[in-house]
């Protein structure tokens, strides 16, 4: 079996798969985990960004150097 996804609400999934009774809930139920898909991913996206521009500036203050201080 696949491990879960810390982000993955398996039971809150469940539920709502069960509740979907109808064509309009099943249709409703998987837009709504394509928008969270699309959320989770796009939150992963920013962090990376984030990331690579923490890099970047830490690496063009080592390159540059600063001077001693006092």
């Amino acid at each position: 079996m696949r491990k879960q996804d810390s982000g993955f609400d398996y039971h809150r999934y469940h539920r709502l798969l069960r509740e979907a009774d109808s064509e309009d809930k099943r249709l409703a139920l998987i837009e709504l985990l394509i928008e969270e898909k699309a959320r989770d991913q796009l939150a992963a996206q920013r962090a990376s960004d984030r990331a690579a521009m923490t890099a970047h500036t830490i690496a063009r203050v080592l390159r540059n150097g600063r001077p001693p201080a006092g």
